[in-house]
């Protein structure tokens, strides 16, 4: 039976794709956007079962921000560490995260739902295989807590596209917008959650790159050291320098002198200020991706004079997939970056080509054992 005539004709507005393969996606696209087919689908042996597993992944889409609260509901209330040691019933569930039993209870079903808990009983639940993977995750509740700001900014999504919105994330991060003043509570809680979300991109990044034949590495944009220290834990007599804005580097700087470690924190803006000379190794964590084109391109320049012959700069941080785009890095670091106003996860092509732009030779992608948390590109001056 025909379809209505739609206002817009599609095949009138539709480019046409090139190749066999586009023209049959294209097929395969205009069919299954009918109700007609999505209706026989539903009721046709086999291909239900395509039809059950699409609708529940758009379903997974539509509901995907309760699961987030979900979460977000279970650490702030520590729910999960209630559970740490072992099962516990409902009623002393509800004691411990001030709750009422009944709302405990839907709780707990919800986490079980989304895999943070499994039932243990008739009235009692232990943690879930995610719940107790995500409490060996160091500093995963911080990040949890701080996406509430996230949330509130992206949840009228096109105005943040749009450039058109006042965001909370902006200000949080104030210094992507070459600020070197900040307050005193701002600069805390943007170090303090830099340290603790460097732990598992050190990880990657020091098991991906292994510093061989280097001497002195310097970190721009280091926040508090963290990753630094991570460096000196596992290659123990490098010289380590820390550049970043200026009372950002002092807390580091403390935090070196506490730590007993060797290492220098230097106070600047990258864009304003020559980067200090000495080191053979450069990394940028974490750091392009803040940052609007003509920022990297400035400080990729930066990096390259900084270095000497044969010095190499390490970037590491989350990409996006280019052609093959990915999860994290163009959906989630792409809303992210739109949030803060500035930046954007750039692919490993983009990110090769501006360091050739910037002098730069041997372009060469680390795999990591996790790209959803970091990927890393190693260069050579």
């Amino acid at each position: 039976m025909p379809l209505p005539a739609t206002p817009l004709d599609r095949a009138q507005t539709r480019k046409p794709s090139a190749g066999l393969i586009g023209r049959f996606l294209d097929w395969r696209n205009d069919l299954i956007s009918k109700p007609s087919f999505q209706a026989w689908a539903a009721r046709t042996p086999i291909v239900r079962q395509f039809a059950k597993r699409d609708g529940e992944k758009l379903y997974d889409l539509l509901a995907g921000f309760v699961y987030s609260q979900t979460l977000l509901a279970s650490v702030e209330c520590g729910l999960l560490e209630a559970l740490k040691d072992g099962p516990r019933d409902v009623d002393e569930l509800a004691a411990r995260c001030d709750l009422p039993i009944a709302r405990m209870r839907q709780l707990c079903q919800a986490a079980s739902s989304v895999g943070l808990l499994s039932v243990a009983g008739d009235a009692s639940y232990r943690l879930g295989r995610l719940g107790a993977a995500f409490l060996g995750v160091p500093g995963l509740d911080d990040m949890v807590r701080h996406h509430k700001v996230f949330y509130r900014d992206i949840a009228d999504p096109l105005p943040v596209l749009k450039g058109e919105a006042e965001t909370e994330l902006s200000q949080f991060w104030p210094y992507v917008f070459g600020g070197s003043e900040r307050q005193p509570d701002v600069a805390r809680a943007y170090s303090d959650l830099m340290a603790t979300s460097q732990v598992l991109v050190a990880e990657e990044t020091l098991r991906a790159f292994a510093f061989d034949g280097a001497s002195h590495v310097m970190d721009v944009g280091g926040g508090n050291g963290a990753f630094l220290a991570a460096v000196a834990n596992r290659h123990p007599g490098l010289g380590l320098t820390l550049f970043d804005l200026p009372d950002v580097a002092a807390e580091a700087q403390e935090r070196f002198d506490a730590m007993a470690l060797k290492a220098e924190a230097v106070g600047g803006s990258f864009r304003e200020d020559a980067l200090p000379q000495g080191a053979d190794v450069i990394s940028l964590v974490r750091v392009c991706y803040d940052h609007n084109d003509d920022t990297v391109e400035q400080l990729l320049a930066s990096v390259h004079g900084a270095l000497p012959k044969g010095g190499r700069i390490v970037i590491s941080e989350p990409m996006s997939g280019g052609a093959q785009p990915t999860r994290p890095g163009d959906a989630y670091f792409g809303f992210y970056t739109r949030a803060m106003t500035t930046g954007r996860p750039r692919s490993l092509s983009e990110h090769g080509a501006a360091l050739e732009r910037s002098g730069f030779k041997s372009v060469t992608h680390l795999k990591t054992a996790r790209p959803f948390i970091t990927s890393v590109i190693v260069a050579q001056k």
